[in-house]
């Protein structure tokens, strides 16, 4: 049996996240697979992605990955990141599409009349690099790592919950956005823990560990107005 199935729908560094995995989870069977039968059997999930929305939906239902997907986020621990966390919700404003529906809210495009940093320098979209994450709420993924530790972002749009309790992490660029959800055996991230050094190492060997199980914990930071 595969223990740890990184999806593969055509999009994304596959590749690059199933090494760092690879690299936390000593003995364990790790394969980046399209096959919808392996990601039914295999005991966590990982659901990474790069590139546009409309893109990556269509390659998931080409594919015949909607309903392995649609079931593993359900029922399995499960780590969405980048593209994999904005399929998770509703709708996107990229392509106006819609998404898997398992998380209430939309995916929304960086406001281009608020990006402007506190000296009034405008700022790029795609937001870029590294960023701090303010941790929200205590989540098994986040044991170890310090609210405000900063991870590698590449992205013009980011999730908009219609539900704060499931918001597990967010960041400034430059006014608050969700980074992190958490919801029972789900969490993803707008960042990608793969590229984020010692710290997103760290996440992935939590996700390794992690029995899928979200206990509510003491909250960390107040969320602020999320827009």
């Amino acid at each position: 049996m595969v223990d740890i199935a990184v999806i593969d729908y055509g999009m994304g560094n596959l590749r690059s996240v199933a090494k760092a995995i690879e690299h936390v989870a000593s003995g364990l069977r790790i394969e980046v697979t399209s096959d919808s039968r392996v990601v039914a059997g295999a005991g966590r999930v990982v659901f990474p992605g790069q590139g546009a929305m409309p893109d990556c939906m269509r390659e998931l239902d080409g594919r015949g990955l909607r309903e392995a997907v649609l079931e593993a986020a359900t029922r399995k621990p499960f780590l969405g990141i980048c593209i994999g966390l904005q399929m998770l919700f509703e709708r996107s404003e990229e392509g106006n599409i819609e998404g898997l529906g398992l998380l209430k809210g939309e995916v929304v495009r960086f406001h281009p009349q608020r990006m402007l940093d506190t000296s009034g320098n405008r700022l790029k979209v795609p937001h870029m690099g590294w960023n701090e994450v303010h941790q929200t709420s205590e989540h098994p993924l986040w044991e170890g790592i310090r609210s405000g530790s900063r991870f590698y972002f590449v992205h013009s749009y980011y999730p908009l919950p219609k539900d704060p309790e499931i918001v597990a992490g967010y960041s400034r660029y430059p006014y608050p956005f969700t980074s992190a959800v958490a919801r029972a055996n789900l969490f993803a991230v707008q960042f990608h823990p793969e590229k984020s050094q010692a710290v997103g190492l760290k996440l992935l060997h939590n996700f390794v560990r992690w029995d899928g199980v979200h206990r509510s914990g003491a909250k960390k930071d107040v969320i602020p107005e999320l827009l």
